[in-house]
């Protein structure tokens, strides 16, 4: 970039006000130096800017095309000034957080409302992901930790867990499916049924442990339909396509079109949250802390 970020200032109060003048009164500045910048603006950039005339100033096409790309310059280096300035003062801090929707329950959110009393000035970004995409963002260093479901793979290499909540396993069948009326459900029961489920790919470690569950029953199950979201397979199940063993918390958003049967022996799943190996510092620190009570 050859040009000033005054030139680019006094371009943008020009393009936004259609007017040199008030452009010019604007930026505190007298109308000889504004023309001049804009002036040398056009040059550096070999096009005409602005069609000057009688009645006015107007941005030619090329001035429409620089103004597209450069308006919201000035906002985004304020942004990036005010947030190192806060940094440096110890005001604001970021924690990159991801999570998978199926764990998006009330323990997460009081877990969550918790830190954020404690440190009120950290920004928590939230990240929505499958439990795969979400490990390879941690170990990239692309996220701080994430709510990655259950335990990560044992080939998830330099990535360290913290169990945080345990959960039961539910049967979800449709409302109008002839299992929806029962208290509870065997395994073993579901045999004969056709599966929707989570994705392998998307979500290993709870796709295996689905299937170990159907094989200690004495079968393997016939999976017809998969996405990468829990909440996509509740929703195929509610239209009907197969049934489902899902996280409990997920009967909360499956709404009325689905039931939620418990299952015999109540087997359960442990959430963990999964960030890379090595002493956390700093709010992922004081989140640990949190998580392990």
């Amino acid at each position: 970039m050859d040009y000033s970020f005054r030139e680019l200032e006094c371009f943008l109060a020009v393009a936004e006000e259609l007017s040199f003048t008030r452009a010019a009164r604007r930026l505190n500045l007298a109308q000889p130096p504004l023309s001049r910048h804009v002036r040398i603006l056009e040059e550096k950039l070999g096009a005409a800017l602005f069609e000057r005339g009688p009645r006015g100033v107007s941005l030619t096409p090329a001035g429409h095309l620089f103004y597209e790309e450069t308006r919201t310059i000035p906002r985004r280096l304020a942004r990036a000034g005010d947030a190192v300035k806060r940094n440096a003062a110890g005001e604001t801090a970021r924690l990159r957080l991801g999570f998978v929707s199926a764990v998006m329950n009330d323990n997460l959110v009081e877990i969550l409302r918790r830190f954020r009393t404690g440190r009120p000035q950290v920004q928590i970004l939230l990240h929505d992901a499958p439990p795969h995409d979400l490990l390879k963002a941690i170990a990239e260093g692309r996220l701080d930790g994430g709510f990655v479901g259950i335990e990560a793979p044992p080939d998830a290499a330099g990535i360290e867990v913290t169990p945080w909540h345990r959960e039961p396993l539910y049967c979800f069948v449709a409302a109008d499916h002839p299992l929806a009326t029962r208290k509870q459900v065997a395994m073993k029961e579901l045999s004969k049924e056709p599966f929707v489920a989570v994705a392998h790919d998307a979500a290993p470690a709870f796709a295996t442990l689905v299937n170990r569950l159907c094989g200690d029953a004495g079968f393997r199950p016939r999976i017809i339909l998969e996405s990468s979201r829990a909440q996509a397979v509740a929703v195929m199940v509610a239209a009907g396509s197969g049934i489902a063993i899902l996280p409990a918390a997920l009967e909360k958003l499956a709404g009325s079109a689905v039931a939620a049967i418990p299952l015999k022996g109540q087997p359960k799943i442990t959430h963990v949250f999964a960030r890379r190996t090595g002493k956390a510092q700093g709010p992922l620190a004081d989140l640990l802390k949190i998580l392990k009570g």
